[in-house]
């Protein structure tokens, strides 16, 4: 093996004590102190591995090894390092730490790339905290939506707030933009976070693409009223009426046995939240997702005109807020086939799946080429302080990423683009 399989698990051991919770949890909000800890210890790491370090506008951490020839676009690898609130260890961190383990392994061999390697831990990829991911891998390239400098945190911290108190300049973010064409394609390893391959027992997977996840934030306005004295025939509860939607999505999510559309509710926040209070307002998230769009669309009109129906019923008012709307994206064949081949190279016929989950590789994806490799995930738990890949599998996963990222050092390369 060439990279340090060693090195790799205590780079690991150090970032989970980073934002720990309990004994195997982490807890690593993205644009704070905890966050900045980690980012503290990966620059580092990769300053180690002979790369220049710097935090630029949206917050992202970035390595940069300089090519011989700098004018090329770059080769980037990466993922993040913020985490859920009740989080494990692996999620996004791997994709990062073993990136930096592929560079340092590159540097330490003496190998002088003609092409730049930036290794880059972006901003916010969660989302949890200002209700939208993906913001650094987006802002890079130009991509931000209106009114998300304005999105504030629980406790009402605007996220421009938390990126000046971060150190970042807003007024900067051009500067911190990449110019069209300027990236060559993207690498991210990252754990499954679903039992596909701990199931089939193999502990690496060759993405074949990203399911599109649509967002929407639902509100439904009823009347409140006293618990003891208002008549259920009359009542205007709120509550009531989210609880049937929720059902519904779960319905219409199902419909198809065995098709990977997924549907969630994942947050609920009820006013007043009174013991002896008729709810009155109810504000809850979706997250509906399909590896087919057509299907997907279908099934989100289903799910508004059932909020039509439901709150028609209950005599409700509703109004519904589109969050993130992103179409499946699938990955380079090229790069497919490099991780393949590395895959055998280590021994392994690593089969290939559907990422659910979405991922920065979903952002780059608008400017190159992407390839992903997955990491067997015990149970196919995450976003879970249960979360847990083998250390053997990790070291097997960077493994393969350092193959992958020579094979493409060293060339000769396809045309960008060919994404089948």
């Amino acid at each position: 093996m060439k990279i340090n399989p060693n090195r790799l698990q205590q780079h690991f051991e150090a970032m989970s004590e980073i934002g720990k919770i309990g004994e195997t949890g982490t807890c690593r909000p993205t644009m704070t102190p905890l966050e900045k800890q980690g980012f503290e210890i990966a620059a580092a790491w990769m300053r180690e591995a002979g790369m220049e370090t710097r935090i630029d506008n949206f917050g992202n951490l970035v390595g940069k090894l300089e090519g011989t020839d700098p004018a090329l676009p770059v080769l980037m690898m990466g993922s993040h390092l913020d985490s859920q609130p009740y989080g494990g260890r692996f999620d996004g961190v791997a994709g990062v730490l073993c990136a930096i383990e592929a560079v340092a392994t590159l540097t330490q061999n003496e190998i002088k790339p003609q092409r730049s390697i930036e290794v880059i831990s972006f901003a916010d990829e969660e989302g949890w905290r200002f209700n939208k991911g993906l913001f650094g891998s987006r802002g890079i390239l130009g991509k931000l939506e209106a009114g998300e400098l304005q999105r504030t945190d629980k406790d009402g911290i605007t996220r421009e707030q938390a990126l000046k108190d971060f150190g970042c300049d807003t007024a900067k973010f051009k500067e911190s933009e990449y110019a069209p064409g300027s990236i060559f394609c993207f690498l991210e390893l990252h754990i499954e976070q679903g039992p596909i391959l701990d199931l089939a027992n193999h502990p690496l997977g060759v993405v074949s693409g990203i399911s599109g996840p649509l967002w929407l934030t639902v509100k439904l306005k009823g009347m409140a009223g006293h618990t003891g004295s208002v008549p259920m025939a009359i009542r205007k509860d709120a509550l009531v009426g989210a609880a049937e939607i929720i059902v519904a999505l779960n319905q219409i999510a199902t419909q198809v046995p065995g098709a990977p559309t997924v549907g969630t509710v994942g947050t609920l926040n009820v006013f007043p939240a009174s013991r002896n209070i008729i709810p009155e307002e109810v504000t809850f998230t979706v997250d509906l997702r399909d590896i087919d769009l057509e299907r997907r669309n279908r099934y989100e009109k289903e799910l508004r005109d059932r909020i039509e129906t439901i709150t028609q019923k209950h005599s409700l008012k509703y109004d519904i807020t589109e969050d993130t709307n992103s179409e499946p994206r699938y990955c380079a064949g090229w790069i497919k086939e490099m991780i393949h081949s590395e895959c055998r190279a280590v021994g392994l016929n690593a089969p290939e799946l559907m990422s659910g989950p979405f991922h920065d590789a979903l952002a780059l994806s608008y400017a190159c080429d992407y390839g992903m490799i997955f990491i067997r995930c015990k149970d196919g738990i995450s976003h879970n302080p249960l979360e847990y890949a083998s250390y053997e599998d990790l070291a097997l996963g960077a493994e393969v990423l350092f193959g992958t990222m020579l094979q493409i050092l060293k060339g000769p390369l396809p045309t960008p683009g060919q994404t089948t």
